[in-house]
C-alpha cells in the first residue's frame, strides 16, 4: 500500500510540475508579445492594438507549433507582433526598441520573481505550490530573454542590432533577415537532432545556458 501510495504521489508532484512549467511558458510569452505590442503603439504605430495584440489575453499572442517547441526543445516562440515601420517617426531606431521590448520585459519579469522568491523563501508559501510556479515563470522569463537576445532571425536580438547597421550595409542587412532565417532553422535541427543525439553537445544549449548562468548572477547581485 505504501509503495502505491508513493506512485501516486509521486505521479502527482510531475503533473503539477508539468502542469506549472506549462502556465509558466504561456505567462512568459504573453507578457514578451504584449510588451512588443505596448512599444509599438506607444511609439506611434496602432497596427498591433488594432488587430488586438496589445492585450493579455494569451490567445491572442501563442503559436501553436512555438509552443510545442519551447516544450520540447527548450526553443519557442509566439505569433510574431505585427507593426508598420511606416507609422513610426524613426523606423530604424523605434523597430529595435519594439524588438528590444520582449526580452526586456521578460527580463523585468525575472528581476520582479527573484525579489519575491528571496523574501518568500523560508516562509509557507515556500512549500506550497504558488511558489513552485512562481519560480517556474522566473526560469522560463530568462530562458527567453537569453534566446532573444540572439542575434539570429527569427529571434529579436536579429532585429535589435538593425540600429548598429550602416546605410551602406542595409541591403545586406535585409538579406540576411530574410534569408538568414531558413540557415538558423536548419542549423538548431542539426544541432537538437544530430550533435545533441549522437555527441550529447548542444551549441545552443551550451550558448543559452551561459548567457541564463550569467543572468542570474547578475540579478543575485542586484537583489
Amino acid at each position: 500500500m505504501a509503495v502505491i501510495n508513493d506512485i501516486v504521489l509521486h505521479a502527482m508532484d510531475q503533473l503539477l510540475n508539468l502542469l506549472s512549467s506549462f502556465i509558466a511558458i504561456i505567462f512568459a510569452l504573453t507578457v514578451h508579445e504584449f510588451a512588443h505590442a505596448w512599444m509599438s503603439n506607444r511609439l506611434g504605430d496602432p497596427t498591433a492594438r488594432i488587430m488586438g495584440r496589445m492585450s493579455l489575453n494569451p490567445l491572442r499572442h501563442l503559436d501553436v507549433f512555438g509552443t510545442i517547441s519551447l516544450v520540447i526543445f527548450g526553443i519557442g516562440w509566439g505569433k510574431p507582433v505585427p507593426f508598420n515601420p511606416n507609422n513610426l517617426k524613426y523606423p530604424k531606431r523605434d523597430s529595435a526598441l519594439i524588438a528590444l521590448a520582449g526580452p526586456m520585459s521578460n527580463l523585468l519579469t525575472a528581476i520582479i520573481l527573484a525579489i519575491a522568491l528571496k523574501y518568500l523563501n523560508g516562509t509557507f508559501i515556500s512549500g506550497v505550490p504558488l511558489y513552485g510556479l512562481l519560480s517556474h515563470i522566473f526560469a522560463i522569463s530568462i530562458l527567453l530573454f537569453s534566446l532573444n537576445i540572439l542575434p539570429f532571425p527569427p529571434f529579436d536580438g536579429s532585429k535589435i542590432i538593425g540600429i548598429f547597421v550602416p546605410h551602406k550595409f542595409q541591403p545586406a542587412y535585409d538579406h540576411y533577415m530574410v534569408n538568414g532565417i531558413k540557415y538558423v532553422m536548419i542549423f538548431i535541427l542539426f544541432d537538437v537532432l544530430f550533435l545533441e543525439k549522437m555527441f550529447g553537445f548542444s551549441i545552443l544549449n551550451f550558448v543559452i545556458v551561459k548567457i541564463t548562468m550569467w543572468v542570474i548572477a547578475i540579478i543575485s547581485l542586484g537583489t
